[in-house]
């Protein structure tokens, strides 16, 4: 399953993160309030003795320390949480996204026969590479393309280059509501954390943003060949998704377990395309997990 067991530095110094802005806000953060609670613990008299001279008639003896104390104790519980946030958001974005690209892979049994692989939404090429890699495991001819609606071609080819897989990977700029690809094309369809972003412009919770996200797993469907699988890491919304997946007549829909990225739950869904040979009736559907616990 491509290269496994890496060191979290080499997987960052590949593909650095996307968004640093948002973890060393968290991190700043963090360190103001450890400074808060830290002067708190080595001035508490004082600032008790504070609280009585410049509030005398609110704050008064017993009360001013119980104050001072609660006030600390709140700001080194805000020092502890905004680190944990950080941690969080820094590991999400490449050390975790690699994990679950690798269990992602793992979720497709079969890739001695598998010629044409789509990524959704392939960002830096984690997941991209991660498919590059098993199919030069096996020795396939098969090619995966990257799909993004950014402009991110150079650098994720930089990335598959520096991974040695530059000669099973294409990158493709597009919308994933209106995938520029035929009716049964790919083998397998992946995609890494990209859905539950499509439609945001409408608000996350709209019911039009729904409707921009099921747009994008219909698409996917389609583009998919007749007993082709499709593997979907998401954040929120999986839930959305396997409902979709039961009307579009998915088979072997499965559900992993949750896993926390970015401080809220995410799955991994799978499923395979039927063929006309068998058609599912409208209530067979297969999870690994308990169905109504997704959240």
């Amino acid at each position: 399953m491509g290269k496994t067991g890496r060191d979290w530095t080499q997987i960052y110094a590949i593909y650095g993160m996307d968004d640093w802005h948002t973890p060393i806000f968290l991190l700043i953060h963090a360190i103001v309030f450890s400074a808060s609670s830290v002067v708190f613990l080595l001035y508490f008299n004082w600032i008790c003795y504070s609280f009585e001279s410049i509030f005398p008639s609110v704050f008064s003896g017993s009360f001013a320390r119980f104050a001072a104390g609660f006030t600390g104790s709140v700001t080194a519980l805000s020092a502890v949480c905004l680190f944990y946030a950080a941690g969080n958001m820094f590991y999400s974005s490449v050390a975790l996204r690699w994990d679950m690209a690798q269990r992602m892979v793992s979720a497709v049994h079969d890739w001695s026969t598998v010629k044409t692989v789509l990524d959704v939404g392939c960002g830096r090429g984690i997941l991209l590479n991660a498919v590059a890699m098993q199919l030069k495991k096996e020795g396939s001819s098969g090619r995966v393309v990257g799909l993004d609606r950014k402009n991110t071609t150079l650098s994720t080819l930089r990335t598959a280059g520096m991974e040695g897989v530059q000669e099973y990977v294409t990158c493709r700029e597009g919308d994933a509501r209106r995938l520029p690809f035929p009716d049964n094309y790919f083998d397998v369809v992946v995609s890494a954390g990209f859905v539950h972003k499509v439609g945001k412009e409408f608000g996350s919770k709209t019911a039009a943003a729904s409707a921009e996200r099921m747009r994008v797993v219909g698409e996917v469907v389609r583009v998919m060949k007749e007993g082709g699988v499709g593997v979907v890491w998401d954040l929120v919304h999986v839930p959305e998704y396997v409902l979709r997946l039961q009307e579009l007549k998915m088979e072997e829909i499965r559900v992993s377990e949750r896993v926390t990225a970015f401080m809220v739950n995410s799955h991994i869904v799978s499923f395979r395309k039927p063929s006309h040979e068998h058609v599912m009736g409208p209530n067979e559907v297969r999870l690994d997990w308990r169905f109504n616990n997704i959240c």
